[in-house]
This record gives C-alpha cells, sequence and structure tokens, in this order.
C-alpha cells in the first residue's frame, strides 16, 4: 500500500508542473472554451429500430475509386449519384449498377455536393470556396467570402425551391486540415450563409457548429447540425418564423454531419461518430483540450472515434431508426434512393450501400 501511495506521489509530483504549465501557457491563435450551459452529459435519444451491426449489412460500392466520399447528389432523371473524394474529383456513380466515372475536378477537394435546377451543381470547397459545375463541366466561383471574412471551410450545401443556395462555413477561423483544432477549440465559428446570385453571400445565423447541411422545404430551412453539441437546429427561411432557429432535436447518440431529407417524410441524420466516456470527459475540460491540441503538435494521438452511423428522424425530429457498428468512424452522409440507404466517408475508398428490404431496422 505504501510503494502504491508513494507511485501517486511521484506520478502528482511529475504531472503537477505539466498541468500548471498547459493552464499558463497560450498557444498562439488558440483557446478552448467551456461549453455552453445547455449542454448535457445525460442519456441520449434513442431510436425503436437499431442496426447495431451497420457493417454486416453493408455492400461496397465503387471500392478503390472513390477515396473519401464525404457527401451525395442524386440525379433520379439521369440515374447518377454525384459525390465529392478526396483527390479533388466529383465523381458519379451509376444506380443501382455502381459503374464510377470521373465528372469533373475541381482543383480543391469538394465536400457538400447538392443538385442544381438547371442541372448543374453546386458544390462546397473548403479549398475554394462556393462553385458551381455547370451541364458542360464548367466550374465557376460562386464566392469565397462572406461578411469581409474569407471561406476557410465551406462544407454543407443546399438549395432552396427559389434558387437560393444555403450553405456553410464550418469554421471561418481554421482550414480542413485542421478541423480537429476548431472542434477541441469549441467557440461558434461555424455560419450559416445564403447565396442569391443577384445580391452574393449573407450571413443567416452563428452556428456553435462543424458541418450542417440541410434538406429543400417551401417554409423553412431543414435542420443544420451542430456536431459538438450533438444537436440539429432549424432554420426558418419564410413564414411569421422568418430568420429565427429553434431546436430540432437534441442529446444525439453521435455527433451530427451531413443531413438529407429522403421525401418520404425522414431526414436522415449522419454521425461522423459515436458519444464516447473520452470525448465526454474532454468536452468538460477545456485544460484537457489544451493539452490534446498540444500533444497533436508532436504526435499524431488517436480520437478513439467509433460508433458512428447514421438516424433517420421524422419532420418533428422524432427518432425512427438508427444504424451504427463500433467500427464505423467518420461517416459523413447517408441518403436514401429507392429501397437502398447510402452513406459516406472521409476515410474509406467507397460508398456503402444497405439493402433497406433485408434491414432489420425497416422490418421491426
Amino acid at each position: 500500500m505504501a510503494a502504491g501511495l508513494g507511485f501517486l506521489k511521484a506520478v502528482a509530483l511529475v504531472l503537477a508542473p505539466v498541468l500548471l504549465a498547459a493552464a499558463l501557457y497560450r498557444p498562439d491563435g488558440f483557446s478552448p472554451a467551456p461549453m455552453p450551459p445547455e449542454y448535457t452529459y445525460g442519456p441520449v435519444v434513442s431510436a425503436p429500430h437499431h442496426e447495431a451491426r451497420a457493417l454486416q449489412a453493408s455492400e461496397r460500392v465503387g471500392e478503390g475509386r472513390l477515396p473519401g466520399p464525404e457527401d451525395m447528389a442524386y440525379d433520379a432523371a439521369g440515374g447518377w449519384l454525384y459525390t465529392g473524394c478526396a483527390d479533388g474529383w466529383v465523381r458519379r456513380v451509376s444506380v443501382p449498377g455502381g459503374e464510377v466515372e470521373d465528372w469533373v475536378r475541381t482543383g480543391g477537394r469538394p465536400l457538400g455536393v447538392v443538385l442544381a435546377a438547371d442541372g448543374g451543381l453546386v458544390v462546397a470547397d473548403p479549398d475554394i470556396g462556393l462553385l458551381k459545375v455547370g451541364s458542360d463541366k464548367k466550374v465557376e466561383l460562386l464566392t469565397d467570402a462572406a461578411e469581409g471574412l474569407k471561406l476557410a471551410m465551406a462544407d454543407g450545401v443546399d438549395v432552396a425551391a427559389d434558387g437560393t443556395i444555403y450553405f456553410t462555413d464550418a469554421t471561418y477561423k481554421y482550414n480542413f486540415s485542421n478541423h480537429m483544432a476548431d472542434i477541441l477549440e469549441a467557440r461558434p465559428h461555424g455560419r450559416l450563409l445564403s447565396f442569391d446570385p443577384a445580391t452574393g453571400a449573407r450571413p443567416c445565423s452563428r452556428a456553435t457548429s462543424t458541418s450542417p447541411t440541410a434538406s429543400r422545404s417551401r417554409r423553412t430551412r431543414g435542420p443544420s447540425s451542430t456536431a459538438r453539441q450533438r444537436r440539429c437546429s432549424r432554420y426558418h427561411i419564410a413564414g411569421d418564423k422568418k430568420g429565427t432557429v429553434e431546436k430540432f432535436i437534441d442529446n444525439l447518440p453521435g455527433f451530427p454531419d451531413n443531413i438529407r431529407y429522403d421525401g418520404e417524410g425522414r431526414y436522415w441524420i449522419a454521425l461522423s461518430a459515436g458519444r464516447t466516456v473520452q470525448w465526454d470527459i474532454l468536452m468538460k475540460s477545456p485544460l484537457l483540450r489544451k493539452l490534446l491540441y498540444l500533444v497533436e503538435k508532436v504526435v499524431a494521438v488517436p480520437q478513439g472515434l467509433k460508433n458512428a452511423g447514421g438516424m433517420s428522424v421524422t419532420l418533428d425530429g422524432e427518432p425512427v431508426s438508427l444504424y451504427t457498428d463500433p467500427r464505423l468512424a467518420l461517416t459523413t452522409g447517408w441518403l436514401k434512393i429507392g429501397n437502398h440507404l447510402y452513406y459516406g466517408s472521409l476515410t474509406e475508398p467507397y460508398l456503402s450501400r444497405i439493402d433497406l428490404t433485408k434491414s432489420s431496422a425497416e422490418s421491426q
């Protein structure tokens, strides 16, 4: 017992000056904030139907041809599924066949993609800005700044019925390659913006989030995700509540990313990673987040990301089904096409697809 106490004292003597130094040291430009009071560490919302081994139910599409397919847009008329890849290409995949075709290279790293009314594609590229790709494959820069600030991480994108483009600058402070620093800092650097071709980009609301996207809606902007708070909010674009934000769903079982509407009464929310004890501890302590930031400057630290997946919810934010897997991490977009559920990833070289007619989460 005495030896054990002696060891603990020795560890304390070593750690105390390290923690004190970390508390006093101010890294250039990095200042982690406490989580807001409304952030909860209590129970997460549950879905009545849960597929906890989503990988077993999945098949790979375009394996080896689709590095890091982050978001998806489906052209039902042409039978093509478009996705932005880590090598700068927007590629398209035939549905249901799965053949992959190089479509256009943006020159950056395309993330969010959505079909435009004229048959082209709107692309959020964190390296360049908000882009429009015409049906002739010509790439046009729509904007690379808003509110006098350059876009540092254009991420989610969608188009409203009137042609207005809504998109996010997930963080105006950090670039895509350094986005983990923004999560650790936990400050409101995210922006929800709109782009009108006649007037340019304008702010809709400040967000404390990393990467929201939204569904199309006549009267309300679909929900946007607040990743570090495990929450989705709804921004109203018309009606009595125009310009206001309200809670859509809270206490998610993971950290949300892209959100898409399936046209059948459900939103599909991508969960890039599941909630873990490690992340709860980090969120509670700005000091620990500062320590992790400092250590990562020297050596890569595993983030303990697991149990990623996707959740479907009703138009009122009520959970319907949940797909997760202990081996899934950094899944970024879920999209229902017919009887199949497609999902993308920041790290895998393929899209994944689940046959919903064989899914236990849909047949329960």
